[in-house]
C-alpha cells in the first residue's frame, strides 16, 4: 500500500492528491479560521484536528506525517481487534487486515482510518462490562460524530436502560465539548452545513449506477461535471433522485428506530451487528458512496466478527468482493466510470449491486435475531 501511495500511477493516478487538499486546509487552521466558503469542505469541525494532527511530527513533510498518523491509526485497529480476537477464537482482525489492501493504496491518503478506528474503539469499549468503559466507548463515538457523523451510529444498538443512558450521555457531553473547544479557538467551525444541501448524485453511487444505466440506453440525457470536490451527474431528473434517495435515508432511520423499539433479544454481537446495519443501510441510501466509504464498513464487519454471536458473517464475507471492485472502480478505471463505458459500468454495477445486497442482508439479518421470535 505505502509502494503503491509513493508511485501513485495506477488507473488515473493521483489518489494521494486529496492530502494536498487537507494541507491547503491545515493552512487555513493555522490562521484560526475553519475553510469558510470552500465548497470542498463538507465535514463536522471535528475533522480539524485530523487535518491538523500531522503538525505534530513536525521534522517530516505534511504528507509523510499523514501517512504516518495513517498507518499508526491502522496498527491501533489491528492490535484492538486482535486483542478482542484472542479470547474468542474469532476473525475479526483478518477481516480488517486482509479487506483494506483490497482497496490499495487509498487507506493511507484519506482519514477515514483515523475516524474508524474511533468507530471501532468505541464498539469494543461499549462491550465491556465496567461504567468507566461503557462511557468511553460513548465518548469516543460522540468524538467521532464530530469528525464525520457516521460513527454517532455506533451507538444504535446500545442495549436499552442503563447502558444506553451511560454511553449517550458521554457520546452528548463529548461531542458538546469539543465543539466549544474549536468554537473558542477557531472561526467558522458549523461553515460546513452551507456546503450540503447542494450535492447532487455522484457517480458511483446507487442513483448514479441507475443514471449511468438509462444514459447507455439513451434514455437519459445527462452529463458529468466535477462539482463539490466529485464527479457528479447533472441533467433531468437528478434532483427528484436526489429527493428519492433523501427520502430513502429518512425511511432507513425510521426502520432503525423501529428496530430498536421492536428488539427483545440482545447478545453481545447486538450493538456491533446494529452498527454494521445502520451504516451500510445509510451508505446504500446515500446521493454520495465515495470509494473510502469501504473502510468504514470493513472496520465494523471486523468488530462484528470478534463476536461469536454476531450474524454478519455473510454480510462480512460480500463486502470483501465489494472492497476489490470499489478499488477497481476507483483509481484503476475510473475513466471508464466517468465514460460510462461498458466496462465502468458493469464494475459499478457489480460493485454497488454487492453493497445492495450486504445492507438488506444485514437489515434482514439484524431483525430476524432481534425481533423475530425464535421457531421451536
Amino acid at each position: 500500500m505505502v509502494l503503491l501511495l509513493v508511485r501513485d500511477t495506477l488507473g488515473i493516478g493521483g489518489v494521494g492528491r486529496e492530502v494536498e487538499l487537507y494541507q491547503h486546509w491545515y493552512t487555513q487552521f493555522a490562521q484560526g479560521t475553519f475553510p469558510v466558503g470552500d465548497v470542498t469542505w463538507q465535514y463536522p469541525p471535528g475533522a480539524g484536528l485530523v487535518i491538523m494532527s500531522p503538525g505534530l511530527l513536525p521534522w517530516l513533510t505534511y504528507f509523510q506525517a499523514f501517512v504516518a498518523l495513517s498507518l499508526l491509526a491502522d496498527a491501533v485497529v489491528t492490535l484492538a481487534l486482535a486483542r478482542a480476537d484472542s479470547a474468542r477464537l474469532t476473525h475479526g482482525a483478518w477481516i480488517w487486515v486482509c479487506g483494506l489492501p483490497l482497496l490499495l493504496h487509498l487507506p493511507l491518503a484519506r482519514y477515514d482510518v483515523q475516524t474508524t478506528a474511533l468507530a471501532v474503539l468505541a464498539l469494543l469499549a461499549l462491550g465491556a462490562r465496567s461504567t468507566a468503559s461503557r462511557r468511553l466507548g460513548g465518548a469516543l463515538a460522540g468524538i467521532g460524530a464530530m469528525v464525520k457523523v457516521w460513527p454517532a451510529l455506533t451507538l444504535i444498538g446500545t442495549p436499552r436502560g442503563r447502558t444506553s443512558r451511560e454511553a449517550w450521555t458521554a457520546a452528548v457531553v463529548a461531542a458538546l465539548a469539543l465543539l466549544a473547544t474549536l468554537a473558542l479557538f477557531f472561526s467558522g467551525p458549523l461553515g460546513f452545513l452551507r456546503q450540503q444541501g447542494a450535492r447532487g448524485i455522484q457517480i458511483e453511487s446507487l442513483g448514479g449506477t441507475v443514471l449511468a444505466l438509462a444514459g447507455a440506453t439513451g434514455a437519459w440525457p445527462g452529463r458529468v461535471e466535477f462539482r463539490y470536490g466529485a464527479f457528479e451527474y447533472v441533467g433531468p431528473y437528478v434532483s427528484t433522485l436526489g429527493h428519492l434517495a433523501l427520502l430513502l435515508t429518512v425511511i432507513a432511520f425510521g426502520w432503525l428506530l423501529l428496530w430498536r423499539l421492536r428488539a427483545h433479544r440482545w447478545t453481545p454481537a447486538t450493538p456491533l451487528d446494529a452498527a454494521l446495519a445502520a451504516v451500510l443501510l445509510f451508505t446504500a441510501t446515500s446521493r454520495v458512496i465515495s470509494p473510502q466509504y469501504m473502510i468504514w464498513l470493513l472496520g465494523l464487519a471486523a468488530v462484528c466478527l470478534t463476536s461469536r454471536k454476531t450474524v454478519m458473517r455473510p454480510v462480512a464475507l460480500l463486502l470483501l468482493p465489494a472492497a476489490a471492485l470499489s478499488s477497481l472502480a476507483y483509481p484503476v478505471l475510473y475513466d471508464e466510470v466517468i465514460a460510462g463505458t461498458t466496462q465502468g459500468l458493469a464494475v459499478m454495477v457489480l460493485r454497488n449491486g454487492l453493497l445492495l445486497a450486504a445492507a438488506l442482508l444485514a437489515a434482514r439479518r439484524l431483525w430476524t435475531s432481534t425481533v423475530t421470535p425464535p421457531t421451536e
